[in-house]
């Protein structure tokens, strides 16, 4: 089979390949922007790319990616492949020219807002078929996205900036409450089978449901506007959500992980979660913490960081490959989490040092990952069986 024909074999090949490609190449290119040195303009500008791009673009991908190649193994019905899964990633990728090229509004709009609900329909006719209830909230949260993506598209032609930055925002934390939910399921799986261990810590619902239902109520408020407003009951929600997060981590952590890349990398990007979480705690109670600090912690050192982490391993195992991941990926697990802090801390010191140095790690990682990757997500699996 030619490489273009495995490429659409299953939902993660081209996805994941797609997304690592748009973020070497979306931060470089916001960071130039952002100190002048780009004369175009993309749709609403580069802020409003810059936000918009980097969660409906980079991130929805690899969720999406994602759950279309988990509801294979979820239900047992065969994921979107061939002709249905080009068409979407072909929707994704009109999308993000449409940006770029700065399409006018009345026709970026249902281009761009077509791709979480086709996702969505994939996703939900595979699980309502078998009725597979426990994987319904996925479709949810796919269909929130969609909304978010309204509101910020709905901001972008009414050049209401505060109304696009409540959209994205919102599926910043949406995303983070996906986070929470898969993470809940797969950290204490892999860290079990990744150390040769008997037996996983058994998940405690009451706290699994409780930070699902929270992250999901630090989303709406924050879509709604009402999150974008210091206020003491969220602090106490984000305090909450913090105190959860780590206590799950120190459930699942052993010191052994710190021997396995695909592990520590994927706990590390879970406690940059916890630790956005209660600096957004610290915001609502006005302890002086930055509004943009606490974002962009999560979105880098929790959102990115699992999304590396998750694409190196799913990537994997899903081409038929032992879990053994090249050499080069713990260099670029190394280099997206020292973007954290020169991102979140140096650039307080000085912005230009610390985005740019920020933007150079994070381009390293994603580059490094294509450069590894992107030949198995190209050809058929090793083991010669589908998918």
């Amino acid at each position: 089979m030619s490489h273009s024909v495995a490429l659409f074999r299953l939902g993660f090949r081209p996805f994941f390949l797609a997304a690592g490609v748009f973020a070497v190449l979306a931060i470089p290119l916001w960071v130039a922007a952002w100190f002048g040195a780009l004369e175009w303009q993309p749709a609403g500008g580069w802020l409003a790319w810059h936000r918009h791009e980097m969660v409906f673009g980079f991130a929805a991908a690899v969720v999406v990616g994602f759950l279309l190649t988990a509801v294979q193994n979820w239900t047992g019905i065969a994921g979107l492949s061939g002709w249905p899964l080009a068409g979407l990633a072909a929707l994704w990728l009109a999308a993000r020219i449409g940006w770029l090229l700065g399409l006018p509004g009345w026709l970026l709009l249902p281009l761009d807002l077509a791709f979480l609900p086709a996702a969505a329909l994939a996703l939900g006719r595979r699980l309502f078929k078998v009725k597979q209830r426990r994987n319904y909230p996925t479709v949810l949260v796919l269909l929130l996205l969609s909304l978010c993506n309204l509101v910020a598209l709905a901001g972008l032609l009414q050049g209401d900036h505060s109304l696009q930055r409540q959209g994205v925002l919102g599926a910043i934390w949406l995303i983070a409450s996906l986070m929470t939910l898969i993470g809940g399921r797969v950290i204490p799986f892999f860290t079990r089978n990744g150390l040769g261990l008997t037996s996983a810590p058994e998940p405690l619902a009451w706290l699994d449901n409780a930070l699902l239902v929270g992250s999901i109520a630090a989303a709406l408020l924050v879509l709604s506007g009402a999150g974008l407003r210091p206020h003491p009951f969220q602090a106490l929600l984000f305090a909450a959500l913090a105190a959860g997060h780590l206590l799950r981590l120190a459930r699942w952590y052993k010191p052994a992980i710190w021997r396995v890349p695909l592990l520590w990398s994927l706990q590390l990007s879970y406690l940059w979660m916890a630790l956005a979480c209660l600096m957004m705690a610290g915001w609502h109670a006005g302890w002086g913490v930055g509004f943009s600090q606490a974002v962009h912690l999560l979105v880098i050192g929790g959102v990115a960081g699992m999304i590396l982490a998750m694409i190196a391993r799913v990537t994997l195992g899903h081409t038929g490959r032992a879990l053994q991941p090249p050499a080069l990926i713990s260099v670029a697990f190394a280099a997206l989490n020292l973007a954290v802090p020169a991102r979140v801390w140096l650039s307080i010191w000085s912005p230009q040092v610390g985005y740019w140095l920020a933007a150079a790690l994070w381009a390293l990682a994603f580059l490094l990952f294509v450069g590894c990757y992107g030949p198995m997500l190209l050809s058929p699996r090793v083991d010669g069986k589908p998918g």
